[in-house]
Parts: C-alpha cells; sequence; structure tokens
C-alpha cells in the first residue's frame, strides 16, 4: 500500500462510529451485513450510516454488493490485512529484535525491553 492510502484508511478509522461500523463487518466476516441491520445494532440513523460507509467506502476498506432491495457491506480483508502488514512491517527491526509474527510483535518487544532495562540496571550499579 501507498503511504497515501494507509493514511486514507487509518483516517477513516479514527472517528468512533466508523470504527464500531467496521469492527461489526469484521466480526461478521466475508458474508457482509445490511445497511439497516448496521444501523439498528449500532443505533446509527440512516443518514448518518450512509455518510460513515462512503468514508469507509472511499478508503477501500469496506466492499457493498446489492440483493434486491438491499445492499449489504462487508470488510474488505485484502485492504485490512494490507494496512496491518504496513504497520507491521519491519516490527522491532530498529531494536534489533526479530519477533515475526505481528501477533507476537508486542510480547517479544516487551520481553526484549525487560532484558535491556534490566542489563541497564546492572551497568548501573556497577
Amino acid at each position: 500500500m501507498k503511504s497515501s492510502e494507509i493514511v486514507k484508511a487509518l483516517a477513516a478509522l479514527a472517528q468512533e462510529s466508523r470504527l464500531a461500523i467496521y469492527r461489526l463487518l469484521v466480526e461478521r466476516g466475508p458474508t457482509g451485513v445490511s445497511a439497516g441491520e448496521i444501523g439498528a445494532e449500532l443505533k446509527v440513523v440512516p443518514a448518518t450510516l450512509s455518510f460513515h460507509l462512503k468514508e469507509l467506502s472511499h478508503a477501500g476498506l469496506i466492499t457493498s454488493r446489492q440483493e434486491g432491495r438491499y445492499i449489504y457491506y462487508s470488510a474488505n480483508f485484502d485492504e485490512m490485512n494490507a494496512l496491518v502488514g504496513y504497520l507491521t512491517d519491519n516490527c522491532c527491526a530498529r531494536d534489533g529484535v526479530t519477533c515475526g509474527a505481528p501477533a507476537t510483535c508486542a510480547a517479544e518487544a516487551t520481553s526484549a525491553n525487560k532484558s535491556k532495562l534490566k542489563s541497564q540496571r546492572n551497568g548501573a550499579k556497577t
């Protein structure tokens, strides 16, 4: 992903209602949810919901499909994974730690920081 696309996606998620909508769509999976169901579950009025769905769609984070009179929205999992990949691509690289998978990044970084702090404390005592 380009930096401009990353900024657009993060900006779209940097709003409480849109984040809630996106999390709901991620939870529901590729089948998606109708706009009416989203509004009812999150208690968002139709005009506001339409605005938020447009913003998420323009950021490439969601897709929509029409079935009869209903529009179903779902998370764009490829874009979501690209965003997470971009954010964790060089995880811990400047700290000299190879942490591997994004899920383990924080745990290994914490462990490495504890070791580093411990050695610094021991060095300060001598």
